[in-house]
């Protein structure tokens, strides 16, 4: 098999709600590669000013991570993060998600992932989310304590039980998935899936065809639908 190619773009918007935009994106253009990249989303907690410094720190180590593997990028994100609070204790608390996909030249796709921002491969007109979030709401769903629509509307929904930069040693999650002809992997954060079910994501993927314009479509239905929360996407369209 021959090097697979890649089309991607991004998008990020405040939302209707918050002011400030504490998530950060990786790449931040669109383009095409066929030598493998990597795509990232995060998305910063700890007050506006901590939650947008500890994203960019995060996107940051991600930007300059050519020869680490996704999880240690992400270890190396943890300790960026943690040393930005000790270099300005009035960031303390700070922390973001990440979750990072590195997309290799024969098709091989590796995550790595902390938090509850999502990995999606779309395929064959399904979706299936990759990642697992680590929230306390996701815990309660999988213990069969709350149904998935009770956790919607949880008063704990947002909050992560694991983030980048709490603590010095952090537990990754990671996969690899084999990579077709006509998927589409999107990254999100949860300002995106708080507003959209995976249905309605789905359906957004399924009908649009250019990466640029779907990018947006995702951002403005999940403004339609309330835009509670900053969002962020990245999509990666394998097209040969």
């Amino acid at each position: 098999m021959g090097p697979m190619r890649y089309a991607w773009a991004s998008a990020t918007d405040p939302g209707k709600v918050r002011k400030h935009n504490e998530d950060s994106v990786y790449p931040r253009d669109l383009g095409v590669d066929e030598s493998g990249f990597i795509a990232a989303v995060a998305d910063g907690m700890g007050g506006h000013i901590g939650g947008e410094v500890a994203s960019g720190i995060a996107i940051s180590t991600v930007a300059d991570s050519d020869h680490l593997t996704p999880e240690e990028t992400l270890h190396a994100a943890n300790l960026a993060v943690i040393d930005g609070i000790l270099d300005n204790p009035r960031l303390a608390g700070m922390g973001t998600t990440l979750t990072l996909a590195s997309f290799g030249d024969q098709g091989a796709l590796t995550v790595a992932h902390v938090g509850d921002s999502r990995a999606y491969l779309a395929r064959d007109g399904t979706i299936e989310q990759l990642t697992t979030d680590h929230s306390m709401v996701a815990e309660l769903v999988a213990a069969g304590e709350i149904t998935p629509a009770q956790a919607k509307v949880h008063p704990y929904r947002s909050v992560i039980t694991r983030a980048v930069g709490l603590e010095r040693n952090i537990e990754v999650d990671v996969l690899d998935k084999p990579l077709e002809v006509g998927d589409r992997v999107l990254l999100c954060s949860d300002g995106l899936t708080s507003m959209l079910d995976d249905t309605n994501i789905s359906a957004v993927l399924a009908k649009g065809d250019d990466v640029a314009a779907t990018v947006w479509e995702l951002v403005d239905a999940a403004n339609a639908a309330g835009g509670e929360d900053n969002i962020t996407v990245v999509l990666i369209d394998v097209v040969e």
